[in-house]
Parts: C-alpha cells; sequence; structure tokens
C-alpha cells in the first residue's frame, strides 16, 4: 500500500518542530518537488535530519539561476550578489575573468549569463566543489579547474585576466564553531575557513594576483564589513589601488582593487 502524502499543513508542522524558521516556504518547495508521497517523505526526513534545504532539494536560486548544489558544497548566498553586479559593470564581450574560490560555479554562471561572450574560468581546491561547479557552468561555455589558488590556470593567462572575482573562505578559524550547523555540519571546512583571522585565503590570493591581472585588472574579494580595513590594507600592500563597496539591503561587503594601466604615472 502506498504511503499517504503529508497534507500542507503537515509538512509545515513537521519543519516547525525541525527548526525551520520559514516552514511555509519550505513546505511549498519541498511538496513542489517531491512527485510522490515516498518522495515527499524522503526529502522531509533530510531536511528533519538538518540538510540545507538548498542540498535537499539539489539546487539554489541565486541571482535569478537556479544553480545546482551538491551534497557537501558551500551554498552561495544571496549576500554575494553584490560581487556578481559589481563584477558585470566591468565586463565586455571577450573578458578574461576568473571566478576564484568558486564552490557551485554560481558567480561564474552569473557573470556568464550578463556577458555571454566571457572568456571564464572557475577554480576551486576541493573536487566536490569543481564537479558541481562544472555542471553548472559546462552549458554556458564556463571552464571548472581543480587546485589551489591560481595554480591549475594555464600560464599562458600571467598578465591576461580582467578580473577575478572571489568569495574566498573569511570566517575566523575559532567563529566556526558558533556558525549555523547547516552550515558547519554540512558544507567543506575548506570553503569556510578563513584561518585565525579570516584572513588567510585573502592574504594568499591578492599577493599572487597582481602578476596575473592585465594592466588595469580588477580584483573583486567578498569579505564582511568588520574585516573590510584589513582587506583593504592588504590590497594596498600589494599595489592594487581600492576601496570598498556596502549594500546595506544585502548585508555584503566587496573590496574592489585595480592593477595600474601601462604607462600610467604616480601622482
Amino acid at each position: 500500500m502506498s504511503p499517504r502524502r503529508a497534507s500542507p499543513i503537515e509538512v509545515i508542522e513537521r519543519l516547525r518542530a525541525a527548526g525551520c524558521v520559514f516552514a511555509e516556504d519550505e513546505a511549498r518547495l519541498l511538496t513542489a518537488a517531491a512527485g510522490t508521497p515516498a518522495e515527499l517523505e524522503q526529502l522531509l526526513g533530510l531536511r528533519e535530519s538538518g540538510l540545507p534545504l538548498e542540498q535537499v532539494l539539489g539546487w539554489v536560486q541565486f541571482c535569478g539561476l537556479r544553480i545546482t548544489v551538491r551534497p557537501g558544497v558551500f551554498v552561495p548566498r544571496r549576500r554575494t550578489g553584490l560581487l556578481v553586479k559589481r563584477a558585470a559593470r566591468l565586463i565586455r564581450p571577450g573578458s578574461v575573468v576568473v571566478d576564484m574560490c568558486c564552490g557551485t560555479g554560481a558567480v561564474g554562471a552569473a557573470l556568464l549569463t550578463a556577458e555571454p561572450e566571457l572568456t571564464l574560468y572557475a577554480v576551486d581546491i576541493d573536487p566536490a566543489a569543481t564537479a558541481c561547479a562544472r555542471e553548472n557552468l559546462a552549458p554556458r561555455g564556463g571552464t571548472a579547474l581543480t587546485g589551489d589558488l591560481f595554480a591549475p590556470l594555464p600560464r599562458t593567462l600571467l598578465g591576461r585576466i580582467d578580473a577575478i572575482v572571489a568569495n574566498a573562505p573569511y570566517v575566523p578559524t575559532d567563529a566556526i564553531a558558533r556558525m549555523p550547523p547547516e552550515a558547519r555540519l554540512h558544507e567543506a571546512r575548506v570553503a569556510l575557513d578563513g584561518g585565525p583571522d579570516g584572513l588567510e585565503v585573502q592574504r594568499r590570493l591578492v599577493a599572487a594576483a597582481p602578476e596575473w591581472l592585465a594592466p588595469g585588472g580588477q580584483l573583486l574579494v567578498e569579505t564582511s564589513s568588520s574585516q573590510a580595513p584589513q582587506t583593504l590594507a592588504i590590497f594596498a600592500r600589494h599595489g592594487l589601488t581600492a576601496r570598498v563597496v556596502h549594500s546595506r539591503k544585502l548585508d555584503a561587503t566587496v573590496v574592489i582593487g585595480a592593477t595600474a594601466l601601462i604607462g600610467a604615472r604616480s601622482a
């Protein structure tokens, strides 16, 4: 005998009991995703166990796109839309762009949607992340590579990259224990842990970026509002002219730095 399909009210109550703040919205999404009562039970069980909704569904809505999400891979946050918005202002047909620490490749996918004539590479140290990014980017013409920061990029790109966008991990190691369990328990630690002060990966990224950027090339790094002054100082230390951009609506902060143009004179 087939199991009875849980009613909408029952689904909401179960999600509320599991601690889901937006139980009504989640109930609607899970019910729509389940073709049978058995599938709904399976999805509800996964969500009740604490698995992030996006990993239960297998996708997340990001910048108007449905981005594939796989178990263990960092789920793109709404705040990262600021990184996309600012990068989209800088790219042109034919621009060479790198989505560094790419996770699902959501940022790269959004930029390719905004400008399909990009040459886009996405890089992550986690093979599970780049496998997921490949699903999101290959249909749009992007390339996903596995490795530590710039290591897997073709050396032919040295001095030729127009923009590097990075949502590098910036959570201080000690703060990970205080993160919501959905992130702490179900996303790869390498996607979260930014070292003792949260800036370890940023330092390595910014130090290496200038030799890869074209003259006038741009580096855009998501950070927190409290860390922004330190991130800005890291940019300056490596010769990048930088500024901080903040969105109150998205609760998002991005530091944007540029290399010097050929022939530019210092004041």
